[in-house]
Formats: structure tokens, C-alpha cells, sequence
């Protein structure tokens, strides 16, 4: 790690931005290195989550941690701040190059809720972040475009395509398919096949920051930092498509 302790923003959004970029930067050199497959994705998870545990042991001391990677600490529900990390969301795409559908999350809970993240897609060049004035833009396509697996589209999915008369956009990285939703590259993303709380923790947060429409499939509120740490569904989507999305879900399910 080349920066110093004084390059680490005190700002929680920036700081969050930092931490997902530098994990980024990371992740892309250990893609350089000439691994394959498995061991490139174990590589990578691996490097990514090293970091990530160092800078915020070393700049944020006294916050509890979530992450994919790393043994889950109860003391964090008794915390005031956690930060919700997933360190290579997307293994499968990062393990494919040149492919950019992978991203870094970092989130930060306290209060009883998100209130900042930031999601880097490396590979593109991007990061989204909260705490920006950032309005949420028309939307580009006349037809709707709904956000699902590359490999593993659920059938519900395609069922509501066919009734909203919507395109489906395969990606990879459930962060990638919603910030696809932020980018106006998508208009929704729905899912209900099982994820946990660092898959959306992040992505959410920066969601709700330019205002599109997050909960779980029931549209409930999607709540972080449980005991439980599964959180298996939910709706990302612009706020006019909420109310059509919510009612096919009611009337048909998920299966």
C-alpha cells in the first residue's frame, strides 16, 4: 500500500470511494499476473479483502466490519458504525477478461441504516458514490430494460418481461446490475434466488442516494446489520416502475 495514513479522506462518502478505488486498483493488478480461473479468483478475493481490513483498521479503528471474506463478528450488532464490504463482487466475471462486469462495495451502516457507499466497477473506470447531488437522469429507452444473470436469468424475471413488454440485459455482479439501473443502462433489477447483505449493501446506498426505488420483492423495507445476515431479494428499479413491478410479484410470486 503506497498511500499514507494522511491521504485517507475523513469525509465518510469520500472515504468509502477511497477504500472501493484502492481496492479496485488492486484487484486489476492481481489480474495482471498471469493466474487463471480458480486460483485467480481466489487471488483476488483474497487481495482485495487484505486491503480493505487494513485501511479500515488503520483509519477507522474503532468501526465494526461485514465482510464476504472474513469471519463474521457478533459485536458488530452492537455497534454503532459497520461497514459492509464485499471485496470482489462478481469473482466469475473477474476471473474473465477483459470483462468489466465486477465491482468492489463498500457500504456504511450506523443509525439503524445505509448512510454512505460507494461501488467501483474497476475495469470500467468508474465509481459510484453517495453524498453527491446527483439527480436521477430521464430515462434513455423507450422499452424497459430489466437487469438479470448472465448465466442464470430466474424464470419469474422473464415472466414479467414478457407482460411489461421488457427487454432483458444480461450482466454479471448483482452490484453491477444495479448501478446498471444508476447508469440508465437498465431500468430495473429484480431478484429473489438468495443474496446476503454485503451483495446490496453498497449498491442500495448509492441507489437511494439519486433516488430510484429499493426494497425486498415484497416491498418491504430491505433492513442491514441483522443477525441473519441473508437478505434474498429484492427491487431496484426507477420509481415508476416500482408500482407495476410490486403488483406482478404479488400476483404471481417469485418461483
Amino acid at each position: 500500500m503506497t498511500e499514507t495514513p494522511q491521504t485517507a479522506p475523513s469525509d465518510d462518502h469520500a472515504f468509502a470511494a477511497w477504500v472501493a478505488e484502492l481496492a479496485g486498483q488492486r484487484l486489476l493488478a492481481v489480474r495482471g499476473e498471469g493466474l487463471e480461473g480458480r486460483e485467480l479468483k481466489d487471488a483476488g478475493d483474497a487481495a482485495a479483502q487484505a486491503l480493505i481490513a487494513e485501511l479500515l483498521a488503520t483509519h477507522r479503528p474503532d468501526d465494526a466490519v461485514l465482510s464476504e471474506e472474513a469471519a463474521d463478528d457478533k459485536a458488530r450488532l452492537d455497534a454503532e458504525r459497520v461497514w459492509i464490504i464485499d471485496p470482489l463482487d462478481g469473482t466469475r466475471e473477474f476471473s474473465e477478461p477483459p470483462r468489466d462486469d465486477w465491482a468492489v462495495h463498500v457500504a456504511l451502516w450506523a443509525g439503524g441504516d445505509l448512510v454512505a457507499g460507494a461501488v467501483a466497477q474497476p475495469a470500467l473506470g468508474e465509481t459510484f458514490v453517495t453524498g453527491q447531488s446527483v439527480e436521477l437522469a430521464p430515462r434513455t429507452s423507450e422499452k424497459v430494460r430489466i437487469a438479470v444473470s448472465r448465466t442464470r436469468p430466474p424464470a419469474f424475471v422473464e415472466a414479467m418481461a414478457a407482460e411489461m413488454d421488457a427487454e432483458l440485459v444480461p450482466m454479471g455482479s448483482a452490484g453491477v446490475k444495479m448501478m446498471s439501473v444508476v447508469r440508465d443502462v437498465a431500468d430495473a433489477y429484480v431478484h429473489a434466488g438468495g443474496q446476503y447483505e454485503w451483495d446490496s449493501a453498497a449498491p442500495v446506498a448509492v441507489a437511494r442516494a439519486v433516488g430510484l426505488h429499493t426494497s425486498r420483492v415484497d416491498g418491504s423495507a430491505l433492513v442491514y446489520n441483522q443477525p441473519d445476515v441473508s437478505l434474498p431479494d429484492l427491487i431496484v428499479c426507477r420509481p415508476e416502475l416500482a408500482a407495476d413491478i410490486l403488483a406482478f410479484v404479488e400476483r404471481h410470486g417469485t418461483q
